[in-house]
């Protein structure tokens, strides 16, 4: 459910009163760069997870669009922790958006329109449903491409982008499936609608790589960093449609579907068609890091209270 207030162009409002004209740019065109974060709670409070470079690829993403943010990484970080803390969250979704107002319509959008920034928060559990966490979902290899390098900027959070995820995700759904998968333009594994995918294959894990189209993910991140402490080897190649089913176990990865185990692809049961050992493993170790039940030995989290309280 959404929480009451909203931080807005430096103010708190309230939900309902985060109105956005229909004439902006963003509504138009998809001129608008977002994050998806997730706070988790601890025994020391909320925890907000890789704050930091969730903030960073967010502004990356405004300068690759030609937005004018208006705020360093320093405020919107600060923004996103005291709409926490306004909030009374203990744990909670996070969605920081910049995105092109109202004005003048046309493509060239750095004319006569104002830029937007917004944090609002929001309770949500797991994103393709509790029960997949451990035993997996059904996915498919969508008949939607990932763009090509030179048609749109993969690594950009940018809502534009987001059209093509809908497409896959929705043509997944009529099939009857949880997910979809998208090939690259060449042919090769990219992600999911909004997920990162790890193929594993007699005990190595496999990824894609930034030429296969795919958004950086911070949770991908993470779980390498994890995956490499747990001393697996990871081989970043392109990875065959095939590959998927040969593949001893696979998962996602994403802020919304943290680390989800998929038990089979275009209806072909991977491995044993449920959560494989090592994808339990990784799964073990990032819910016990962000739950503060084990120590945070990356510095992944901020804590809420300590970081707005003590300002």
């Amino acid at each position: 459910m959404p929480a009451e207030w909203i931080w807005r162009n430096g103010e708190f409002v309230r939900w309902e009163d985060a109105t956005v004209h229909v004439s902006a740019h963003a509504l138009h065109y998809g001129s608008s760069v977002f994050e998806g974060i997730r706070a988790y709670a601890t025994p020391d409070g909320p925890a907000v997870f890789r704050l930091q470079p969730h903030v960073k690829r967010l502004v990356n993403g405004v300068k690759v669009m030609r937005i004018d943010l208006g705020y360093d990484e320093s405020a919107i970080s600060q923004a996103i922790l005291e709409t926490i803390d306004r909030n009374g969250h203990e744990a909670c979704y996070i969605r920081p958006v910049v995105f092109r107002g109202a004005g003048a319509l046309g493509l060239e959008g750095r004319v006569n329109t104002k830029p937007e920034c917004v944090v609002f928060t929001m309770e949500w559990g797991a994103y393709l449903g509790s029960e997949a966490l451990e035993n997996g979902v059904d996915v498919q290899v969508s008949s939607w491409r990932r763009m090509a390098p030179d048609t749109h900027a993969a690594m950009v959070k940018a809502g534009g982008n987001y059209v093509n995820s809908q497409f896959i995700s929705m043509e997944a759904h009529d099939n009857g499936f949880s997910e979809g998968i998208a090939l690259d333009v060449n042919g090769y594994v990219s992600e999911g609608a909004g997920e990162n995918v790890f193929v594993v294959m007699d005990g190595v894990v496999y990824t894609p790589g930034s030429w296969s189209s795919i958004l950086l993910g911070i949770t991908r991140d993470s779980v390498l960093h994890i995956l490499n402490d747990l001393g697996y080897k990871i081989e970043f190649q392109p990875i065959a449609r095939e590959m998927l089913y040969m593949a001893d176990e696979m998962f996602f990865t994403g802020t919304a579907a943290e680390i989800t185990p998929i038990r089979s692809v275009d209806r072909l049961q991977v491995g044993a068609g449920k959560r494989g050992p090592i994808t339990k493993q990784v799964q073990d170790e990032f819910f016990a890091l962000t739950s503060g039940k084990k120590p945070d030995r990356h510095n992944w989290l901020t804590h809420v209270r300590s970081a707005v309280h003590t300002k």
